[in-house]
């Protein structure tokens, strides 16, 4: 059967219909944004300057924020400013290119998590030999395998859908350019490629989730040995990891572990993930850190002080 692709350009439907709401949105959303992309450069900057913050752990905090400033980029800046035009629209290349860098980073991120969560192991359950494990050779490994997996992951993705026909309709019902919206349109049947999206994403999220869920179940029972105060430092960092994991992995799930129903609920789960959690990331890990907190204050220090010479 020949490729029939007449469709090269796609209409957003939104997320709110009501021009009020969607400047209300607007409004709500850019400094969510900006906060995101702040927020999360400042602990890439001060990870890369603090002298203080040399050890894996923040090495790999540095790559998630900048994977967090990332994925945010791929889909925010598109959907706040289609707040503000009456019809929404975006090219079947610029879909395509959407769908694959958000998957790419979404799932750098999830493999980002599992490293820091077998680092926080290494480091609370075999500290003699810490430094010999989380070599500096191993980090980088680590890291650029993370990057690698979602590379491949998307690739997968794109692969299957760039062969999909769109002979219309071209109505997208999402705020963005998603897998399961985009299959709703292909003008053949797609309960295949469903399935190998279900496989591929939910899979990853599910098994990874569930490795990081043993590995910190592993880790706490491990604290029972150590000093009152050795279990207050290492709860109070596997805190933030925890709250980070669960605010990820509870959507990513929700939405791909699961044949989609109804639009308007996935809409609203996805500006959690998209929008709102990329901003609390590095709140919930600077509040609950005090090494990257003081970092912060010396280096804001630094340079109000070279600005007053």
């Amino acid at each position: 059967m020949a490729r029939t692709d007449n469709v090269t350009e796609f209409i957003i439907s939104g997320l709110f219909q009501d021009p009020e709401v969607q400047r209300a949105c607007f409004a709500v959303f850019l400094p969510v944004y900006l906060a995101t992309v702040v927020g999360n450069g400042l602990i890439v900057l001060t990870v890369r300057v603090s002298k203080s913050l040399r050890s894996p752990m923040y090495f790999f905090l540095s790559h998630l924020s900048l994977v967090e400033i990332s994925y945010s980029s791929t889909i925010v800046p598109k959907f706040i400013t289609d707040l503000l035009v009456k019809i929404k629209t975006i090219s079947l290349k610029g879909c395509l290119a959407q769908i694959f860098f958000s998957h790419f980073l979404g799932v750098t991120e999830i493999f980002l998590l599992v490293v820091m969560a077998y680092d926080r192991y290494v480091a609370i359950c075999k500290p003699l030999h810490y430094i010999n494990i989380m070599s500096h050779r191993l980090c980088h490994v680590l890291v650029a395998s993370s990057w690698l997996g979602g590379f491949f992951h998307s690739i997968i993705q794109i692969l299957i859908t760039i062969q999909l026909p769109f002979c219309g309709p071209n109505v997208i019902d999402h705020y963005f350019c998603d897998l399961h919206p985009l299959f709703k349109l292909a003008c053949t049947d797609t309960s295949l490629e469903g399935v190998i999206v279900l496989a591929n994403s939910g899979l990853i999220s599910v098994f990874s989730f569930l490795l990081l869920v043993s590995s910190y179940i592993v880790i706490l029972v491990n604290l029972r040995n150590h000093s009152a105060e050795g279990r207050r430092k290492a709860l109070s960092t596997c805190a933030s990891h925890i709250t980070v994991v669960v605010l990820f992995f509870g959507p990513a799930i929700f939405l791909y572990m699961r044949p989609p129903s109804t639009f308007t609920g996935d809409k609203l789960v996805a500006v959690f993930y998209t929008v709102v959690t990329p901003m609390l990331n590095p709140i919930i890990y600077t509040l609950r850190n005090a090494e990257v907190t003081v970092a912060m204050r010396g280096l804001w220090g630094k340079k109000k002080n070279s600005g007053m010479e």
